[in-house]
């Protein structure tokens, strides 16, 4: 008996230690990430982690995406704070986010996702070349040890005052912004994700180049804690990642605790009853604040529902992280070496279960992210495991290793997203884009340019304008052309319309029916036409019927379905 394997229903062996480990680089990545985007919105850390870990272990089962990554958007930070501050305060806050999962859920079964169709590819280009820049731009402070900004903050303008370049100008020409031991951590990091795939026994063996710069990071920064080289090469905490450590199941709970009810009862003592009726010193209040601060879950306040406002908020932040996700979708399917398509529908669905669970435990709201997303794909991901791995990590990270975690500087981290950052943005994208013309490079370095001195969603938006209008162009100025092999000087003019004839291809239709000389014969052909404005279909009944005779020109129409004209005019 003869039988046969079909070679592609037979997994990889190794595709799980392949998941592992670009799993275990996403992690590496996100978790600074989480915590800087938190940081930027005004919230608690915790919050970013909390988003990281459902980005990773309740979007990533449900995600039908083999490459994306979900966690916290810096996209969102601007309407973070704005909605926070208007809502008064983050606990009503997450009811909005809430509700804009269920949006999502909606927008999923109404099979929204369809709208990523119309994402040119050129602006998707453009979108996966800005990401590289801003990485590069974003991260030359941190790999040279000027760690005063939030690492998730990646919009041009931080102040009024402060910007991405101005930010880098600092770090080279005001005092004391560059740390040697951290730059030292930088650079020797970039020589190893440089050259560990040229040697050819680090090349061959399974062992992650990100992880080696991270294990390279810590050994150094104990190196330099020993003192040897002077209390200027020691890096400290402020260069290295923050993991808010989770002491007792109080850090966790925070006001979900039963315990937070202070109502006294008959047996509350006059001393008990006069500390709860005192008013709390500043100091107190500071310490009180503190503690809150440091509490994981935080309680949904639902009567803000009655408040319009929320709805309004929900709306905004359902809207944003769709198109967001939307984009980063197309944008990770076109990294992808496999080409694996996601579907979009089901992607919505699944950011709008994460965003309910993020609204129920105090997260921040949850998209699909570019950065963690061609992270996972440069580091040899197989299948959805990576992200759920990361999520994995990231628990483990808060509750078994924070510990360890704090000692990784983030200089090292800063190298990896440069080097990522340099494949996204790569030289011969560019040269590629150039090529190919003007109606492919300018809506690709619109949208980049956009992007970085804007943001994310304001620069695509930008970018898909400019797509547009080279469309709306285009279309202006083709309508109908000779067919081959004809002209004006044959016995009868064959003219072809193109396949879909708009409205505002009505300006070079007459342009071309003026040319036509008095006594030609001329033949409009619509065989290949599938679309025509009824408009635009009504000159050329209005040529063929009035204008031709008056003008000695005998014109007929085949292949053109005249009968909408013949119905509006009463079949006359």
């Amino acid at each position: 008996m003869k039988s046969t394997i079909d070679a592609t229903k037979v997994e990889n062996p190794n595709k799980f230690m392949a998941d592992l480990l670009a799993g275990l680089v996403v992690f590496l990545v996100a978790l600074p990430l989480c915590l800087g985007i938190a940081v930027a919105s005004g919230v608690p850390p915790a919050a970013g982690l909390l988003a990281g870990i459902i980005g990773g272990l309740v979007i990533g089962p449900l995600s039908g995406s083999s490459t994306s990554v979900s966690g916290p958007a810096a996209g969102l930070v601007a309407i973070v704070l704005a909605q926070v501050a208007t809502l008064g305060g983050f606990d009503k806050f997450i009811v909005a986010v809430f509700l804009a999962g269920l949006m999502q859920f909606a927008m999923g079964f109404m099979k929204a996702g369809s709208l990523s169709a119309f994402f040119p590819a050129s602006v998707i280009k453009g979108l996966l070349a800005a990401i590289g820049v801003i990485l590069i731009l974003k991260q030359i402070p941190h790999f040279f040890g000027n760690d005063q900004d939030p690492e998730g903050d990646l919009a041009f303008f931080q102040t009024d005052k402060e910007n991405t370049f101005s930010e880098i100008m600092h770090t080279f020409f005001d005092s004391g912004m560059i740390h040697p031991g951290a730059m030292i951590v930088g650079i020797l990091s970039i020589l190893v994700l440089v050259y560990w795939k040229r040697i050819e026994v680090l090349k061959k063996s399974s062992f992650p180049a990100a992880l080696a710069v991270v294990i390279l990071g810590i050994v150094l920064q104990f190196g330099f804690q020993q003192g040897a080289l002077g209390d200027k090469w020691e890096i400290k905490a402020e260069h290295k990642v923050e993991v808010p450590v989770l002491n007792s199941m109080s850090d966790l709970l925070g006001d979900w605790q039963s315990s937070t009810d202070t109502t006294p009862d008959d047996s509350t003592t006059p001393e008990i009853l006069e500390t709860l009726e005192t008013p709390a010193t500043e100091s107190e209040s500071e310490d009180n604040a503190a503690t809150e601060s440091k509490a994981w879950l935080t309680k949904p306040d639902f009567s803000v529902l009655s408040d319009w406002r929320v709805y309004i908020a929900a709306l905004t932040i359902a809207l944003v992280a769709s198109l967001e996700t939307l984009l980063n979708l197309e944008a990770v399917d076109k990294l992808d070496p496999k080409k694996r398509p996601s579907p979009a529908n089901r992607e919505l669905l699944a950011q709008g279960v994460g965003n309910c669970v993020a609204g129920l435990v105090g997260a921040l709201p949850v998209t699909s992210v570019i950065i963690r997303s061609s992270v996972n794909i440069h580091s040899g991901v197989e299948t959805k495991r990576s992200a759920i791995i990361h999520g994995i990590f990231l628990v483990c990270a808060v509750i078994i290793f924070a510990g360890l975690m704090n000692q990784i500087p983030l200089s090292c981290l800063a190298a990896i997203l440069i080097m990522t950052g340099l494949k996204l943005a790569n030289p011969k994208l560019f040269i590629s884009m150039w090529k190919q013309g003007h109606r492919q490079f300018l809506p690709f370095i619109v949208t980049l340019l956009a992007i970085v001195f804007t943001d994310l969603l304001v620069g695509v938006m930008i970018g898909l304008s400019v797509g547009l209008l080279f469309i709306l162009m285009v279309n202006s100025k083709h309508a109908i052309r000779p067919k081959s092999g004809t002209s004006m000087n044959d016995e009868e003019l064959h003219l072809e319309l193109f396949q879909h004839v708009s409205f505002l291809s009505r300006y070079s239709l007459k342009k071309t029916l003026d040319a036509i000389e008095p006594g030609t014969k001329v033949l409009i052909d619509g065989a290949s036409n599938e679309f025509i404005d009824p408009d635009t279909l009504e000159m050329i009944d209005d040529f063929v019927s009035r204008i031709a005779p008056d003008n000695q020109i005998s014109a007929r129409v085949e292949g053109l379905d005249m009968s909408p004209l013949e119905i509006a005019s009463g079949g006359h």
